[in-house]
């Protein structure tokens, strides 16, 4: 009773002050948000299925017919999905708050999407860079194509966090 005595006018003054006040999620946030996830969910299902492709009685992980089919499938399962996600997030989005998802983009999102492609870019180089080093050292193929399938997930994590965080704090 005492603590609740004494911590009260703590509450009470948080409460008054409009700069403690929770800001509003902006659209594009959201969408950077729930793209994250789909990426992540993605990128492990895919990771899964490999796993499973290389234990599964495929004896030969060196063959580039394997990485270079397994490589073929994610782009377009992860197309497919990013489609269907995003589809089912502008749905669920109109229901859920009743507003039309904004038709239109700003000098500010155009610039926040620039800066994200670069930052997106940048890590795919450099992750691209480190798989043709792995070659240079004579590391296994199958290495080469787990470092450049790496390079592409965290490129593109990196350009949605960018995104994100542009969005947050502003350019």
């Amino acid at each position: 009773m005492v603590c609740l005595t004494l911590c009260l006018p703590f509450f009470t003054m948080y409460k008054e002050q409009p700069s403690l006040k929770q800001e509003k999620m902006s659209y594009q946030e959201k969408k950077s948000i729930v793209s994250l996830i789909s990426t992540l969910l993605i990128f492990g299902s895919y990771c899964v299925y490999v796993y499973q492709a290389q234990g599964g009685g495929n004896p030969d992980v060196e063959d580039p017919r394997f990485w270079a089919s397994a490589i073929l499938v994610l782009i377009p399962v992860s197309i497919a999905a990013k489609i269907v996600i995003s589809i089912f997030f502008s749905i669920v989005y109109k229901i859920a708050t009743n507003e039309a998802e904004p038709s239109f983009s700003d000098e500010l999102d155009k610039l926040i999407g620039l800066k994200a492609v670069r930052a997106s870019h940048y890590v795919f180089v450099f992750g691209f860079l480190l798989a043709m080093l792995t070659l240079v050292l004579h590391q296994p193929l199958s290495v080469m194509f787990v470092v450049l399938a790496l390079a592409g997930f965290l490129s593109e994590v990196a350009g949605l966090l960018t995104q994100l965080y542009l969005y947050r704090k502003g350019v």
